[in-house]
């Protein structure tokens, strides 16, 4: 049956408009990857401006981080030209000629003396100097004719000053200088905590080694001299002993340890109480080969094994076990101590993991705190105990920790 024109007309329709959507849907499936308005992109690059910014004054506000971060910074002010100082120095200079630290100086001490932001016209910046070297500075064709200047605060105190330069210093620049300020006033703070958290942990190591002095010492003294008479080759092997395990444990450098050396140190003390309470204590350990490379904080679980001896074993009748395991759990690495010794009422180990109680157990306190610290409240010690039951302690670890060097 012959087609008529009519429908010849509505076949070609049909096909035309099949084309129309395959190209329109493979011009779409052929652009790049849509990034949204040109809001949502400003918004975008704004966001990871800052993040650059940011990586670099993870240390507060030094020489080195400051000069990174300028630049960064001056392209979030989209200014002629930005200046970093602190208190008394300028950190950085990113613009047009060589840094004019004294020029910079005389403008930021206006800010650092009252808090306030600071508007500097021509005059002002021609009674400074010029802001750059080889810059014109005061010059009519200088791009850098007034500048804007805007206080980094950590609480009250006023730490430095954020310098904007550019042709004209509008409401918008001053705005905007004010925000970034602010924004670099936050990083400097959460580098302070970090210094504080850092600080707290050397503290807390240095509680625990204040732990072990008095009482380890003055018992494997003790014992090395009970064998002096009768067993001198043993004394002198435990002489050898208490000499690497205390040089281990006063040593001077680095916060982390892996979990071999970790376990070196506890096989040393452990030698060293084994002479004092003989075949009263009983140790077995189960370690598997592939986390002994696992990096954990220094001294955090040698006073784990303590706390084992001294509050479990010691006030026991006759003989006592430790049990040692370390194995692959996923991502993480967990260790478990467990004792059967006389354990321990739980409200009153709450209160001691709480800090309210003072006195006995500071070692175990003091790593679960620092472990909750590394690497946050899910990650700090649990502790299965009852009295008369014994004590078992689980801690886990992550095995990946590229910012945490033994």
């Amino acid at each position: 049956m012959p087609i008529s024109a009519a429908e010849l007309l509505v076949i070609a329709a049909v096909v035309l408009a099949a084309v129309v959507v395959v190209l329109a849907i493979g011009f779409k499936l052929s652009r790049p990857r849509d990034l949204g308005s040109d809001a949502d992109q400003a918004t975008y690059r704004t966001l990871h401006t800052a993040a650059l910014a940011s990586k670099y004054l993870r240390q507060g506000l030094d020489p080195e981080g400051a000069a990174k971060a300028s630049r960064h910074l001056r392209t979030l002010l989209a200014c002629e030209a930005l200046t970093l100082t602190d208190e008394s120095a300028q950190l950085a200079w990113d613009g047009p000629g060589d840094a004019n630290p004294d020029a910079a100086m005389r403008l930021a001490g206006k800010v650092l003396s009252t808090g306030r932001t600071q508007v500097f016209r021509k005059g002002d910046l021609q009674a400074a100097g010029p802001a750059g070297r080889g810059a014109a500075g005061p010059d009519p064709q200088s791009p850098l004719r007034e500048a804007v200047f805007s206080p980094i605060q950590v609480g009250p105190r006023v730490v430095g000053t954020v310098g904007a330069y550019a042709p004209h210093v509008g409401a918008g620049l001053i705005r905007a200088a004010n925000e970034v300020a602010a924004w670099v006033s936050t990083q400097v703070e959460l580098a302070d905590l970090d210094s504080s958290k850092n600080q707290l942990i050397e503290a807390e190591v240095r509680a625990l080694r204040a732990q072990i002095s008095p009482h380890f010492i003055y018992n494997s003294l003790n014992a090395i001299a009970s064998f002096i008479h009768t067993d001198p080759a043993r004394a002198r092997e435990l002489v050898v002993e208490f000499a690497d395990f205390t040089r281990y444990s006063f040593r001077r450098h680095g916060d982390f340890t892996t979990l071999a050396e970790e376990l070196k140190a506890i096989d040393r003390y452990l030698l060293l109480e084994r002479a004092r309470f003989g075949e009263r204590l009983q140790v077995s350990l189960q370690i598997g080969p592939e986390v002994l490379s696992t990096v954990v904080p220094y001294l955090s679980l040698q006073p784990l094994v303590e706390n084992a001896v001294r509050h479990g074993l010691e006030r026991k009748d006759g003989v006592g076990h430790i049990e040692i395991k370390a194995h692959d759990a996923g991502p993480h690495a967990e260790v478990t101590i467990e004792d059967d010794g006389v354990g321990m009422d739980p409200e009153h180990l709450r209160s001691v993991l709480a800090g309210h109680a003072a006195g006995d157990h500071v070692g175990l306190r003091n790593v679960d705190s620092r472990l909750r610290q590394v690497y946050g409240d899910d990650h700090g010690l649990v502790v299965d105990t009852a009295p008369g039951a014994g004590t078992l302690i689980t801690l886990r670890v992550p095995k990946f920790q590229p910012d945490h060097q033994p």
